[in-house]
């Protein structure tokens, strides 16, 4: 990745919509990983709404998050205070009172990838401006050509199996198979790229204006984490997972 930018530029000067129910406030103690930390009082804190990435540009992937936050006051704020399966409490961090949250930075310096699974649309729509704003510029991860992976390459994507991955191409059927729906970017089921839809996602994604059967011939850019079933597939948890390519 890039290195951390000196000032946060576009999209995430504004004041954050990430402005959430209040979680309490606090001092970061320590860096856990590139996207958790534990504050002083113990509690261990995950950043919502956002994923990270290792590459061998960058050893540490935890630098990022340790410039901005390490030892810092922070208010935490998010869609609930319900700790995950880990114990870790998802939150969106703001630093000493500042108006832009943490993960919008690190999406505005190429640092970290949206997640696409946070309901809150005024939220997820700015963390999309701040990660197209980096991506524009090429900045951090999107300096490197290959971070958005080409549908017509299985094999690049079968790469990286278990591993959250942004993947883009063109739609070339779509269909049904029990409560399944497949956005199928190749011919060949068996090796071909693929993602798949439960039929319970189809209301969430009509009410985002948006019918599965339409995206047949369209170019599309998806997210999530990779698997092999046994071709590389993704699984479409959320709408925010799928976007039009090009229109960021």
């Amino acid at each position: 990745m890039g290195a951390i930018a000196p000032t946060v530029t576009g999209p995430a000067l504004a004041a954050s919509a990430c402005s959430l129910t209040a979680q309490g406030e606090g001092r970061v103690g320590a860096i856990i990983d590139a996207r958790t930390f534990r504050m002083d009082d113990g509690r261990e804190v995950r950043l919502a709404g956002i994923e990270t990435l290792t590459t061998a540009t960058r050893a540490d992937s935890s630098a990022a998050l340790r410039a901005l936050a390490a030892g810092r006051s922070v208010t935490l704020r998010g869609e609930t205070d319900a700790p995950d399966r880990y114990g870790r409490q998802p939150a969106f961090v703001f630093v000493e009172q500042a108006e832009t949250s943490v993960q919008n930075q690190l999406l505005a310096q190429g640092d970290a990838l949206v997640s696409g699974i946070i309901a809150d649309k005024a939220c997820a729509a700015e963390l999309t401006a701040a990660e197209a704003a980096a991506r524009r510029a090429r900045l951090g991860i999107w300096a490197d050509p290959m971070a958005i992976k080409n549908a017509e390459s299985p094999g690049d994507i079968l790469a990286r199996i278990g591993q959250f991955t942004v993947v883009e191409g063109k739609v070339l059927s779509v269909r049904q198979a029990g409560a399944t729906t497949y956005l199928n970017f190749g011919r060949r089921w068996t090796r071909d790229f693929a993602v798949t839809i439960s039929r319970r996602m189809w209301p969430a994604f009509e009410a985002a204006g948006i019918a599965v059967k339409s995206l047949e011939n369209k170019r599309i850019r998806v997210r999530g984490w990779i698997e092999a079933r046994p071709s590389p597939r993704i699984e479409a948890l959320q709408v925010g997972q799928i976007e039009m390519a090009g229109e960021n």
